[in-house]
């Protein structure tokens, strides 16, 4: 007869004790681990286009970028995730590892991660009062929608293309992201 076997929740206190000694990255959702999987080279300089492009936005300013190892807690949910990239401007958001009030964030497809980046993240990340922008970024084709919050505090889609930007306004970080600059540098032509 087979034996099932119950997986233990963990506390949120739990998953940061283990996190901090672990090897692998992991995202905790549902009281459980889930572990992150390794990017490809182009994903890698996805990620870096944007988190240079918005570091040398906000430099000497009350805004901060990061990417990949900068946790977002969801406190309402005691969920942890690893945006790609995500800038704050929120002065009292000081926890050394991990933010909460980002108003920016950005997601890097790949093949492992594109469904949950898709649907679960983004409602996980509209439902951050903070957040005015998530941008999704394919890493397999030119492809990037951006979701913005506008004025109502509806979300408004926009499929990024050669002829339409986007401008983040974040605090007192002011950056236009075209699609040459999502690419720059990846064997992905833009036009």
């Amino acid at each position: 007869m087979a034996q099932a076997h119950l997986k233990k929740t963990l506390t949120e206190a739990e998953y940061l004790a283990l996190e901090a000694v672990a090897t692998v990255r992991h995202e905790f959702v549902g009281g459980e681990m889930h572990a992150m999987a390794g990017a490809s080279e182009r994903h890698n300089l996805i990620a870096g286009n944007l988190y240079l492009k918005l570091r040398s936005t906000s430099r000497a300013g009350s805004c901060r970028a990061f990417m990949t190892d900068m946790k977002l807690r969801i406190s309402k949910d005691d969920v942890y995730y690893y945006p790609d990239v995500m800038l704050t401007c929120d002065p009292s958001d000081s926890h050394p590892m991990h933010k909460e009030t980002p108003c920016f964030i950005a997601e890097v497809l790949s093949p492992a991660t594109a469904k949950i980046d898709q649907r679960e993240k983004l409602q996980a990340y509209k439902s951050i009062p903070s957040v005015h922008y998530y941008l999704i970024v394919d890493s397999d084709r030119v492809s990037a929608k951006v979701h913005k919050r506008g004025d109502g505090g509806q979300w408004l889609e926009m499929e990024l293309s050669t002829e339409n930007d986007f401008v983040v306004d974040c605090g007192d970080a002011r950056c236009l992201i075209t699609l040459d600059d999502i690419y720059q540098d990846t064997d992905l032509p833009v036009r």
